[in-house]
Parts: structure tokens; C-alpha cells; sequence
């Protein structure tokens, strides 16, 4: 075929007629039909009943019939081939359409777009007019279908109001006419005899650039060729054939002119450093949606959310839809993108994949009967009535109000206002339904209307008084000068532009009119690049550092894309640590997105390929920038930075527009037979397809890309030789990219059961491996940071990440859980499963009982550790009512979240979701045969890699649900054997944690168990227990106390082993005792077990051991194990404090707990210490401190320490101070608890290093400790000091537990 080997230069592929193929006559749209078996298939009804019944209800001229694509020309091009298929569909999405000469019959324009395997991009554009029906046989066909319709509906009046309604409602016409003539057409239907018949007929040009205002006026000029009383000067053929093979695309950066039927048209292309090209009015979006609304579409939209476009003109949903995916530069929407869903592919809203399609609204549905699988992650938009439904939580873009701000000066410098639009919602709970809320009632929608017509921009929209006036206006010189001076005046004047507005809806129709409609086209022009730069500055700024943080780490493409899955390709906790913090939600969000892992996918591949276009001119504004402003480290900051460019961009536009670069040659009469060519007005011919299927031989741009070409295909054929074959490279590349994305678009052809069944194998395959990627992702980063507890490497996840890592996981499981479902209850459907499980088994429940009253589960016996803890059953409903007990939370999405991370942090989400699903019964009853969820291998799998997250220890539940009360239990364990068990003093128990403490609560004499309920407290981390020594036997030896959060089922063990009484160990009546996590112990709950050991915890010691308490006696430490744990606790509290606040896990342990500083100080202390004296009390630490500070005191007094330096004696001050202080607290706390206390305050206040010379210095120390102490080594104390002079640097605060009663 010759010409078409200039195709990839052409301005556009194919030129398409779509219509009634008068050979088959009428025939029902077999999809329609399909998609009505389906939906009546899901409602559970009689689905062959259901298809046939239905038709008859409906009004023939208002049922769908077939389409067929009566032409195309040229029949194929090589590398853009035909798909009729999609093109029928989308030309005309829901079939013909009929009309009589009663109803409107105004011609449509709307565009769409076909997204092929490989994600390349076609564009449609389309001008449909109706044609009078001329064939006999199509006239007595409709004919005899009223005369059916009729004599079916009489007896029955009602009319069918079955859930067809919802969706399959948008099958029927959407321009329906109005109720008036509707009414009498239902008396009247068809009648052959008396009425026209009009059928619809689709022109269609397919372009591989978004040139839509070219194409747009291109087609209405063709059309009016047919309808114009004069002849149009050329025969049709000239001016398709001139569009397909004569007119070139514009090179980049230039602007080009060719010739309709009527007037020339211009179109322009950015240059290589601009944006792509981008021809849908934005600012139609804007005014559609309001700047606001837009905004967070455009956030839900990077965060990958499904996002359902919802209005009745195809050309608004591509508009909003192309709007949005222009904005998102430099990044490309991955996933399924289709504007413009035709009513056979309404399965696909089934999709459990990130998807963003528009749906055409039938008038008179509101968005209430709208059933929608889905809705937990949906972003519904419904484009007409200017409001938003958004997901629960999602994180708001950064800057969103100094955004909307910028976007709104720019709009209103084009005499546009922002606030359009409803005020967003946000999912409402099941009580209110959406619909409920504000539709438009009759006097906005007359306004609304009027507004469609000024600003709606469709050929011939306008009135007919209106078109009057214009026509007489449009050739009137006058008002051109007029509206060129108040353009220049700036002064805008509000008819004019109402004026102005009503000659661009009129397009290129009037005579003369030719300038007003390019003015709007430039302003347009201008206006979509000026809103498109301000959201492009934003990135430039956001990501500016990006490349730091890119990882390169594979030598060759070919190795990279092999081991493309287990790579990290971006430092994502370095580039977090490195943004402002209020920029954390939304960007730890984004940088898990297909999208931005598909960036920097393009960065690694550049440094051995071409660089993607957007990546180029993304990365070409950072180098600019940074030529501009060297940036300061304090890049930190948030503070919003305008963009900078806005006059430049509009002025590149400007100037091309106005100096046009390039001209195509003027259609002119082609080679055909005499005769050929007539056609008879209001028709369009059937064209001539031997003169338009080959394009000219002797063209000189033609030839000039064919070599063009032909040096392409020598390059390409040299690189395949040397690069991997290509097919295998693509073939690796679409295994790269493809998480999740492996449907990115849904093949618009057949239609079977079985290619719908293919589909949903595919989604299937796809969730699984999302699964796979998510949960080792989780498991990496988790252990990768307990690694760090445990004191190996780096930590490299903050809370934040974790959060989102886990908010992603909620979103995949309600993903999971809508895939295949019968009947969508709630907008939660994993919530709504969990519900009927929860209905059922408890009935079973009362059934047992009833028949069984006594049988109890008899309790499982836990291991000594668990001593007196009875243990907690594991109940999946039971996780249930404490999630549905909880105020806080008021929608089913938010419970079901709230159940997840709960199941999460008890390590049982995967023996939950198999217990609910075991119930088979059940998912069969609400999951249709090809769900996820009756997939049994990929179900197995999938519970499995959820299995593997109990190897970490996830907080996610305690720490997100900060404000609920959570029923606690106390244990306290005694030591029997050496002591009373009871005692006959009133013992009392305070709990504390990070989020607070209980206060405290006395414990009921010679009762060890209670249970208390108390604002959530976090992560336990100190116990006080004590008790008032009333009674004769008031000393008591505790072994250990533990507390278990009854919801969560984490239990702490605070272990003593130390006597609580006056006159026994050290006198102590109250401890503050600090906690460990217990694991519970034998593989309790299958795959429990296999989880990385607990934080905090030393191997070489199983828990700290007070030298003086019992067991403590015989341990002696060396001095070398002393020195080294010393070192080690310091090092803790200093890395401690490098973690990110959130991560930070409690200071107190550190401090007192095992291995703390205050552990390690005491065996200093102990040392070589003379503590045990024969037929005497045990001596103290404590009391060589107590006796030191009295002897300063006294020699203070005798004035000996007058000569010394002034700051010494300021210090000894302190240290007596203090000591005195902790000494008459009202407190018991022992004299081991005031050690400890002294050692926190001196830490806390940065003493500790001074006192430790002032004790190495008291004589005393002769008489209490041996010559090899370490505290005599004044070498050793040095290296203390200095130790814990490192300590400094760093705000150390206490809990209140410990100095509590301390007045300094």
C-alpha cells in the first residue's frame, strides 16, 4: 500500500464512517444483550426470561441496535492496526440511536481513546449527525416493533423498574427528549405512515496526537458540507483524502495550517523541553468540577485509588479524564484507563485493580441506584452535578490550599471562577445514602442547563433566537474590533464573553466568525499550559532531589531486568527523612505507587537507552532550576514556591499560533471518474475507496519519512543484534512493569463468557502477586528494623511508611473481598462478609446452648510462664464486637480496616480470613464462580503469604486507636516457697504505658488477679506496686506482676523477685518495675512461633538481676563484662535517640530495665563493694552514697572544702541536694529504688559526671570498698566519665512513674 509508509508522520490514520448496515437491517446489540444476561444473572433471576422479557418493555426507539463501521479508509495501517471492533464501540458506545422528526436531533461531538497491550495511545474523534432513514425494509421493521410493543404493553401499564435501571440504564439513550414530546410519543410510538425516521451515523477521524480541536472542526466542516444547500467546491474525497495522506503531523515546537471544506484550521506541537501535547480545554474541567474538587481528584488519582467518572456526555468524562492523567506529568496513570466505558464492559467496574474510567449517566438516574461493586478505595465523580465522593482516609496533596489558590489567579486572570463545584464528601455512613443528598432541584437545573448551553462548547447548541443574533453579528467588523480592544483593555465584559462563548459552541458554523473561534482556541491553549505548569512546578520542587536517591546497582539492562523484582531501586527512607514533615502522608503514599516505581524504572533504563520524553523534560527543569537557585540545605522547608514560568509557556503557544510555520498543501480534485462524487444533500455518500485507500506516491515529505524510516529500521535491526532479541527485552520489560498492571486494558472485542472468564483469571493472578510483593514488603522493612533494635545495621522504616505499608494492605484485602461478589451490602465488603459470618455463627451458637447448656470449652493449660493467666480464647467474632464496640469509628470501611490491624497485631489475620473462609457454604452464597475467593490454589497461597507477617511484631492496632478504652488484667505473682502468699497489708497496683498511665488502683486484699479498664496506654513500659505495711504480716517476696490488654492479647511480664516490707531486703514498700513483651510460649497458634526474638532483650542475660536480691548473691560480673555493659547502655540510649520520634519505643527500659544504664552503673557500683558483714544487716550502695554525702556535708561545714574550686563545691551542693531530696520523699522506695533514681535524675539533669569524682574522693570509699574495685582504678572512672559525658547531648525525660513524689 503505498503512502502508508509515511504513517508515523501523518496527521491522522484512518477516516472511519460508522452507521446502519442497511444489508443486515436491525439488529439488537448482542452486548447489551449479554450484559443484561449477566447483570440478571447476578440478581439471581431467570436470565433467559430476563433478556427477552426486558426488550419488549422498553420502547424500540429507545432499545440499542448495531452498529457496524460501514467504512474505513485506508483499510490498514502497519503500525496502528484496525481494531473494529473497539472503534464500533466507541464511536458509538451504546449502538444506533433512533429519532423521529419529533425529537432534537442536534449533532454530537466526543473523543476517545484506545490504549493498546503496550500502554501507546490512539485517539478517536467523532461527529455523529442523524441521517433519514430510507431503507423500506428498516422503516416497516420499527414499524412492526411498535405495533408489538404496543399490544405487549397495553395490558400492563406499569413499566419495567427492575435493577436493569441501575447500570444498564445507561444502555438507553441519554439525550432522551423531553418530557413533552415523550409523552405524546408514547401515545403515538412510530408510525411509518405519518412520522420520519432518523437513525444515527457516526464520522470518525483516528489520529496518533490529541489534536481535538483540529479534528473537531474538521468533521463539522465536513458535515455541513452535506447539509449546505450549495455543493461544497470539492467532492468530499478531496478534502479525506487531503486530512489522511496530505496533511503531516507538526514537527515539535511548530505550528501547522491545513484546509477544511470551509476554513483553514491550525493546530501546534510543543517543543521538545515543554509539556506533551495536551489539546482537551482544561479549564472546561476546572469549571466542571471547581478547582478544589479537581485537586483531589488529581490526588486520588496519583495514589492509584479506582477513580469512576460519572456523567451523561461522553465528551466531559474524556475531558475530566484526559484533564487529570495530563496533570499528572511526569508520571504516566499505569492501570486501566478507559474515559469512556461502553455498556458491554460494565463488568469491568468489578475490577479489584486501580482503574479510571467514565461512565455515561442515564438522565433521570441519580448516582443512588447506581450499584457499584466496590467503594471501599472508589473516587466517584459525578461530572454534571460538580460534586465528589471521595475514599475515607487518604492523605491530602501537600500545599493543597496555596495550590488551589495559584490555580484559582490563573483561571480568573481568563475571566474563570474556581469555585465551581460541590464541597467534596466523603463516603457517608449507610444511613444517609448519597443520593439523598443535594440533587439539583428544578430552578438550578434550568440555570444549569442555560450554563451548558453558553459554555458547552457542542456545534449548534445554542437556541435559535441566539443563532439569529449571532448570525447577524458573527461577519459584523465591529464587534471584532470591539472584543479585540477589551481583550487588550483587559476589561472583560460579561456579554461579550457569554457572546464569545456562544461563537466558539457554534465552532467554525458562521461565515466570518473564523477569528473568534481561534481567539478562543489560543486562549484556550494558553490557559491548559499555564494550570498544567503550575501543577508540574510542584513536582519540580517536591522531587527535585530525586536522582540522590535513585539506587543503580545493576551493571547491564540485561541483568537488571532479570532481577528486576528483588531489586530496590529508591532509598525511600532516606528521601522521606529528607522531606518537610507536613509533605510525610501524602509522599510515603505516593512513593509505593505503580506509578512512581514505573518512574524510576525510566531513570535506571536511561543510562542505557533513550530517555522517556516526560523523564527528559522533567529531568531538564531540575537542572534548570538548579542553574537558577543553588539550593540551600534549607530545602527542608514547606513553604510553597509559585511556579515561575506561566508568562514564558503562554508566550511559546502564542507565538506559534500567530506565525504559523508550516502549511499542507490545499486539497484538490483527485484522480476519479466523471460521475463519481455526487451525493445527495443531508446524506453522506458511501465514498470512493480506490482513490482514499492509497495516499500519493510523489509527495516530497512523504519521501522524506519513508527514509526516515527506513534509517529507523537499520538502527533498530543493529540494536536487536546486539541488545537482547527485542521480543524477549519486551517481554521482560511488560513482566517488570506489570504488578498488577497486567490488565491495563480490557480488550474491547469479544465478548464471551469465557474472554470475561479469562479477564477474571487474570485479575486473580494479578492480586496474588500483589500479595506476594506487599507482604514482603512488609516482612523486609519490619525485620529490617527489629534487626536494628537488636542492635545490627540501620534502621529504614519509619512508623509513617509502616502505616502506609499497612494501609495499602487494607486497601488490597477489600480489593480481594469485592472481586466476583454476588450482591454488594455496605461499603465494605470484606466488613460485609465478616457480618454474615458473624450472624451465622452466632445463631449456630444459640442452637448449642440451647441443646447443651453445661458444656463449657474446657481451657487449655499454658505453660508456668503463664501462671496464673487464664488464657484468651482465640475468636474471631470476639476481635469482631470489641471493633464493633468502639465509638470512635463509624463506617464499615473503618471497621474492617480496624479489624485488620488488630488481626495483624494479634498474629491471626491469616487464621481469621481462613476461619471465614472455611465457612464454604457461606462464600458460595455471596461469591460468583470465578471470585478470587473461590480460587482454591491462589486462596492458599494467598492466606499463606499473609501467614508469613506473623514473623514480626506489629503495633499498628494500639498505636492507631489511641483514645479507646481497653479492658486490662493484672496478675501478680508471689514467690511461695519463701513467703506468705497473702499478706494482711493492702496492696496496690499503678500501670503506666507510652500513651499514659491508670492511675492507682488498690488491689482487693489477698485477691493476686483484677481486672481494670482504662484509656488505651500504648505500649506498657513500668508497673508501681506497693502496699501501706498495715497488719502483722507485711512483708511480701513478688516474683513478678503480669498485665494483659484483653483486646490486643499482649501480655507484659514485669518480673521483681525482690520483698516488698520494712526491715527485710532493702526496706523497699513500693517498686516500679519495668516490662518486657511476653511471646507466648509452644507453637501456640500455628505459625506464631516463627517470629524474630523479642525487643529488648540480651541473649547473655536472661533479666536483669539486682546484685542484692536473692538470686543475685552469687553472680559475680568481671570487671571487663562490667565495663562492656556500661558501653552498651549508653550506646542504646544514644541510637535510641537517632531513631525518628515515632520509632523511638520507651526511654524507661533503657534506662532501668535489663541491660540499663542504671543495671550497669550498679554493678559498677557493687564492685569490689563490702556489702555482706558478718552478724550484720546488708549494706547498700545506697548507704556508702547516704554516708558520702554526709561526710561532704559535714566537712562543708568545717569549711575544709573552701579552698577547693568554686563549680566543685557548687556541684557537691547538688549531689547533697539531691540525695537529701530522693532520701525524704514520701515514697518507700528502697534504698536499691533510690540508686536508681538518683542515677535517672543525674542523667536526666547531665550530673552524673561531676558527682562520680566527688564520691571517688570521699575518704570513706577506703573503708567500703577493696583496693581492686573499680571504683578506686582512676583510670577506669575517667573512661566512665567520659562515657557518660556522650549522654549529654540528648533530652532525657522521665516518666512520671519514676519521680513521682520527687520535689527538687
Amino acid at each position: 500500500m503505498s503512502g502508508s509508509s509515511a504513517a508515523p508522520c501523518r496527521f491522522a490514520h484512518y477516516f472511519a464512517i460508522c452507521g446502519i448496515d442497511t444489508e443486515t437491517g436491525l439488529e439488537p446489540d448482542e452486548l447489551a444483550a449479554l450484559y443484561q444476561w449477566l447483570e440478571a444473572d447476578r440478581q439471581g433471576r431467570d436470565p433467559d426470561t430476563a433478556a427477552t422479557g426486558e426488550n419488549f418493555e422498553q420502547s424500540p426507539l429507545k432499545r440499542t441496535f448495531k452498529s457496524k463501521v460501514l467504512a474505513r479508509y485506508p483499510q490498514n495501517v502497519e503500525w496502528n492496526p484496525f481494531d473494529q471492533d473497539a472503534v464500533n464501540m466507541l464511536c458509538m458506545p451504546k449502538g444506533l440511536s433512533f429519532r423521529t422528526q419529533a425529537d432534537q436531533r442536534d449533532p454530537q461531538f466526543h473523543s476517545f481513546i484506545i490504549t493498546r497491550e503496550d500502554g501507546s495511545r490512539t485517539y478517536g474523534f467523532v461527529h455523529t449527525f442523524y441521517e433519514e432513514v430510507t431503507s423500506p425494509q428498516i422503516c416497516s421493521a420499527m414499524h412492526t416493533l411498535y405495533q408489538m410493543h404496543n399490544a405487549e404493553s397495553t395490558p400492563s401499564s406499569s413499566s419495567s423498574s427492575s435493577s436493569m435501571d441501575s447500570l444498564a440504564s445507561s444502555l438507553d439513550e441519554a439525550d432522551s427528549p423531553t418530557s413533552s414530546s415523550s409523552s405524546s410519543r408514547r401515545a403515538g410510538g412510530y408510525d411509518s405512515s405519518r412520522d420520519t425516521l432518523y437513525v444515527s451515523k457516526a464520522l470518525c477521524l483516528i489520529t496518533p496526537m490529541p489534536f481535538m480541536h483540529a479534528c473537531r472542526r474538521f468533521l463539522s466542516q465536513l458535515h455541513r458540507a452535506v447539509t449546505a444547500d450549495v455543493a461544497p467546491p470539492l467532492p468530499l474525497e478531496s478534502y479525506v483524502h487531503n486530512i489522511l495522506y496530505e496533511v503531516p503531523l507538526p514537527a515539535p515546537g511548530r505550528s501547522l495550517k491545513f484546509h477544511g471544506v470551509y476554513e483553514p484550521i491550525v493546530c501546534q506541537r510543543p517543543g521538545l523541553g515543554e509539556l506533551q501535547l495536551a489539546d482537551f480545554p482544561l479549564a472546561e474541567a476546572f469549571t466542571l468540577l471547581g478547582a478544589e474538587n479537581l485537586v483531589q481528584v488529581f490526588t486520588c488519582t496519583l495514589l492509584e485509588m479506582q477513580i469512576l467518572l460519572y456523567s451523561h456526555d461522553y465528551q466531559r468524562l474524556m475531558t475530566v479524564a484526559e484533564g487529570i492523567t495530563t496533570l499528572l506529568f511526569p508520571f504516566q496513570w499505569q492501570h486501566v484507563y478507559v474515559p469512556i466505558l461502553p455498556a458491554s464492559l460494565l463488568h469491568f467496574l468489578d475490577a479489584p485493580v486501580p482503574y479510571l474510567m467514565g461512565l455515561q449517566s442515564k438522565e433521570g438516574t441519580d448516582r443512588s441506584k447506581l450499584e457499584l461493586p466496590q467503594e471501599a478505595n472508589l473516587c466517584f465523580v459525578d461530572v454534571d452535578n460538580h460534586y465528589i465522593e471521595l475514599p475515607e482516609d487518604f492523605p491530602q496533596f501537600p500545599n493543597k490550599t496555596e495550590l488551589i489558590q495559584e490555580l484559582s489567579e490563573v483561571l480568573l486572570s481568563f475571566g474563570l471562577s474556581a469555585n465551581t463545584g460541590a464541597p467534596p464528601r466523603t463516603r457517608t455512613s449507610p444511613g444517609s445514602t448519597p443520593g439523598s443528598t443535594p440533587s439539583t432541584p428544578g430552578r438550578e437545573r434550568k440555570t444549569v442547563a442555560l450554563r451548558q448551553l453558553e459554555d458547552d462548547g457542542r456545534n449548534g447548541n445554542l437556541a435559535v433566537e441566539e443563532l439569529a443574533v449571532l448570525e447577524l453579528l458573527q461577519g459584523n467588523a465591529t464587534l471584532e474590533r470591539l472584543q479585540a480592544l477589551t481583550k487588550r483593555t483587559g476589561v472583560t465584559v460579561a456579554r461579550v464573553d457569554a457572546l464569545r462563548a456562544g461563537v466558539k459552541a457554534q465552532g467554525t458554523e458562521g461565515q466570518g466568525g473564523r477569528t473568534a473561534a481561534e481567539e478562543e482556541e489560543l486562549r484556550n491553549a494558553k490557559l491548559n499550559v499555564q494550570l498544567r505548569e503550575v501543577f508540574a512546578s510542584r513536582f519540580t520542587t517536591m522531587f527535585a532531589d530525586y536522582e540522590a536517591f535513585v539506587i543503580q546497582s545493576a551493571p547491564d539492562l540485561e541483568s537488571w531486568l532479570t532481577n528486576r523484582e528483588q531489586m530496590h531501586n529508591f532509598d525511600k527512607a532516606s528521601f522521606l527523612s529528607d522531606q518537610p514533615e507536613p509533605y510525610l502522608p501524602f509522599l510515603s503514599h505516593f512513593i509505593e505507587t505503580q506509578m512512581f516505581a514505573t518512574f524510576v524504572d525510566n531513570k535506571i533504563m536511561s543510562q542505557w537507552e533513550e530517555k522517556e520524553p516526560l523523564l527528559r523534560v522533567f529531568d531538564a527543569r531540575i537542572d534548570k532550576a538548579r542553574l537558577y537557585n543553588v539550593r540551600a540545605p534549607s530545602h527542608r522547608s514547606s513553604s510553597y514556591q509559585r511556579c515561575s514560568i506561566l508568562k514564558e509557556s503562554a508566550q511559546a503557544i502564542e507565538q506559534r499560533l500567530m506565525k504559523i510555520d508550516h502549511t499542507a498543501i490545499h486539497p484538490h480534485l483527485l484522480d476519479m471518474k466523471i460521475g463519481q462524487g455526487k451525493y445527495a444533500q443531508g446524506f453522506f455518500p458511501k465514498l470512493q475507496a480506490d482513490v482514499l485507500n492509497a495516499g500519493p506516491t510523489n509527495n516530497k515529505w512523504s519521501h522524506r519519512t519513508a527514509t526516515a524510516q527506513r534509517r529507523k529500521d537499520r538502527h533498530r535491526q543493529q540494536t536487536e543484534h546486539l541488545a537482547l532479541d527485542n521480543d524477549l527485552k519486551e517481554k521482560y520489560m511488560q513482566e517488570a512493569r506489570s504488578l498488577g498492571k497486567n490488565l491495563r486494558q480490557p480488550k474491547l472485542s469479544d465478548l464471551s463468557p469465557a474472554v470475561i472468564a479469562q479477564t477474571n483469571w487474570k485479575f486473580v493472578e494479578g492480586l496474588l502477586k500483589e500479595c506476594r510483593m506487599k507482604t514482603k514488603r512488609m516482612l523486609v522493612e519490619k525485620m529490617g528494623r527489629e534487626a536494628v533494635e537488636l542492635g545490627h545495621g540501620e534502621a529504614n522504616i519509619t512508623g509513617l511508611e509502616e502505616n502506609t505499608l499497612i494501609a495499602s494492605l487494607c486497601d488490597l484485602l477489600e480489593r480481594i473481598w469485592s472481586h466476583g461478589l454476588q450482591v454488594k451490602q455496605g461499603k465494605s465488603a470484606l466488613w460485609s462478609h465478616l457480618l454474615h459470618y458473624q450472624a451465622r455463627e452466632e445463631k449456630l451458637e444459640q442452637q448449642q446452648q440451647a441443646e447443651s447448656p453445661v458444656s463449657q470449652v474446657p481451657e487449655r493449660r499454658k505453660s508456668d510462664c503463664f501462671l496464673a493467666m487464664p488464657s484468651l480464647r482465640v475468636f474471631l467474632i470476639q476481635d469482631m464486637r470489641h471493633i464493633q464496640s468502639m465509638s470512635e469509628i463509624k463506617t464499615d470501611v473503618g471497621r474492617a480496616r480496624a479489624w485488620i490491624r488488630l488481626s495483624l497485631e494479634k498474629k491471626l489475620l491469616s487464621q481469621h480470613l481462613k476461619q471465614l473462609l472455611s465457612r464454604q457454604a457461606l462464600t458460595k452464597k455471596l461469591y460468583k464462580r470465578y471470585a478470587f475467593l473461590r480460587c482454591e490454589e491462589e486462596k492458599e497461597q494467598f492466606l499463606f503469604h499473609l501467614l508469613s507477617l506473623n514473623a514480626v511484631d506489629y503495633f499498628c492496632f494500639t498505636s492507631v486507636f489511641t483514645t479507646i478504652m481497653i479492658p486490662y488484667r493484672v496478675v501478680i505473682i508471689p514467690i511461695k516457697k519463701l513467703s506468705n502468699a497473702m499478706t494482711t497489708s493492702n496492696p496496690w497496683v499503678c500501670v503506666s504505658g507510652e500513651l499514659g498511665d491508670s492511675g492507682i488502683m488498690q488491689i482487693p486484699k489477698n485477691v493476686l488477679e483484677m481486672t481494670f479498664d482504662c484509656q488505651n496506654l500504648g505500649k506498657l513500659t513500668t508497673v508501681q506496686l506497693g502496699h501501706d505495711n498495715a497488719g502483722l504480716l507485711a512483708k511480701w517476696l513478688v516474683d513478678c506482676v503480669m498485665v494483659r490488654n484483653e483486646i490486643t492479647g499482649h501480655t507484659y511480664r514485669f518480673p521483681c523477685g525482690r520483698w516488698l516490707g520494712k526491715g527485710v531486703d532493702d526496706g523497699s514498700l513500693e517498686r516500679v518495675l519495668i516490662g518486657e513483651l511476653v511471646v507466648p510460649s509452644g507453637e501456640e497458634d500455628s505459625g506464631r512461633g516463627c517470629r524474630t526474638p523479642p525487643l529488648q532483650r540480651s541473649p547473655s542475660q536472661t533479666r536483669r538481676i539486682s546484685i542484692t536480691s536473692l538470686s543475685g548473691r552469687g553472680y559475680k560480673p568481671t570487671s571487663a563484662q562490667i565495663q562492656e555493659a556500661i558501653g552498651e547502655s549508653v550506646n542504646n540510649i544514644i541510637k535510641h535517640f537517632h531513631k525518628p520520634e515515632k520509632e523511638r519505643g520507651s526511654l524507661t527500659v533503657l534506662l532501668c530495665g535489663e541491660n540499663s544504664l542504671v543495671a550497669a552503673l550498679e554493678q559498677f557500683f557493687h564492685h569490689g563493694f563490702k556489702s555482706a558483714r558478718l552478724f550484720q544487716k546488708t549494706v547498700f550502695v545506697w548507704d556508702f552514697v547516704e554516708k558520702a554525702v554526709a561526710y561532704m556535708e559535714s566537712a562543708d561545714q568545717m569549711g575544709d572544702l573552701q579552698e577547693t574550686a568554686e563549680p566543685l563545691g557548687m556541684t557537691c551542693q547538688s549531689l547533697c541536694h539531691y540525695v537529701n531530696s530522693i532520701n525524704s520523699t514520701p515514697r518507700n522506695i528502697g534504698k536499691d529504688g533510690k540508686f536508681q533514681l538518683l542515677v535517672c535524675l543525674g542523667a536526666r539533669d547531665r550530673l552524673l559526671p561531676q558527682w562520680l569524682p566527688l564520691l571517688v574522693e570521699c575518704p570513706l570509699i577506703l573503708r567500703m570498698y577493696e583496693d581492686t574495685a573499680l571504683l578506686r582504678d582512676r583510670s577506669t572512672v575517667s573512661t566512665l566519665i567520659g562515657v557518660l559525658e556522650t549522654i549529654h547531648d540528648f533530652p532525657i525525660t522521665l516518666e512520671a512513674s519514676l519521680v513521682k513524689g520527687i520535689d527538687l
